[in-house]
This record gives structure tokens, sequence and C-alpha cells, in this order.
């Protein structure tokens, strides 16, 4: 009976020590900071004369430590290089992407970043985050 005695004892002590332990684990992991999932930086002029060529730059980075798959998406404005095709590559905290692109008389720029699972892109396992997997920029460039 004495055996009986120590377990029983010692369980209710274990369960507020493990229940201590996990309030203190979700306080610590609620102040954790947020990593971005698509990080743009689009560098292009606000106004350009009649028949100037226009040229835009944009860098992709993530903040996750996990690769993934991503593709800019078409236009339908034509322009010199590859922005009117569909381009598909693996974006890695370490490998971000710059776009660079040149063209004339455009009004509105729209840059849409997709993050799709497709498989045989990444070398290593990509991920498909839950949320912030779509993001775009829409720009106006101004002729004067």
């Amino acid at each position: 009976m004495s055996s009986l005695q120590l377990p029983l004892r010692a369980g209710p002590v274990a369960l507020l020590l493990v229940l201590c332990l996990q309030l203190g684990l979700n306080k610590a992991l609620e102040n954790l900071p947020r990593r971005k999932v698509l990080h743009f930086h689009l560098d292009m002029p606000r106004t350009a004369r009649p028949n100037e060529e226009v040229s835009v730059k944009l860098e992709l980075r993530t903040e996750l430590r996990e690769c993934m798959v991503v593709t800019q998406l078409r236009s339908n404005v034509r322009m010199k290089g590859h922005f009117n095709q569909k381009f598909t590559g693996c974006l890695c905290e370490d490998n971000p992407f710059t776009f660079f692109w040149d063209f004339y008389n455009t009004a509105k720029i729209a840059i849409l970043i997709d993050v799709i699972n497709e498989k045989d892109i990444c070398d290593d396992i990509s991920v498909v985050p839950n949320e912030g997997n779509q993001q775009y920029i829409v720009r106006t460039l101004f002729i004067h």
C-alpha cells in the first residue's frame, strides 16, 4: 500500500509542473517575431516622358528558412525581357531573385508573385505557407 502512495502524491505535482511548462512555452512562442513569406523591393521611377525607356527592378526575397517554389505570372503589357513569360523558380532565404524590365509608355504596372506547390523545382523540400502565399504590387507611372 505504501508503494502506491508515492505515485499518487507525485501525480498532481507532475501535472502542475507540466501545465506551468506548457503555459511558459506558449508565452515564449507568442513573443517570437513573425517571418515574412515574401518581401518585395520595387525600384521604378514615378514619371517618364513620352517614348522614354523606363527600367524597373524588382528584388524578391523571403525570411523563411525553408525554400518555396514561386512563379511570376504573365502581364498583358508588351515589354522587353521575360516579363511576358511565366517564370518559376526556387526562392530560399539565401537565394533572392532580381527581375529587370525595360518598357515604353506604360501607365500601370502590376506584378503578381504566387507560391505554388510544384515538385522538382527546388533541390530540397519546398513549402507552401498557410498565409501570405500570394502577393502583388501595382504602381502607376505618370507619362508627361
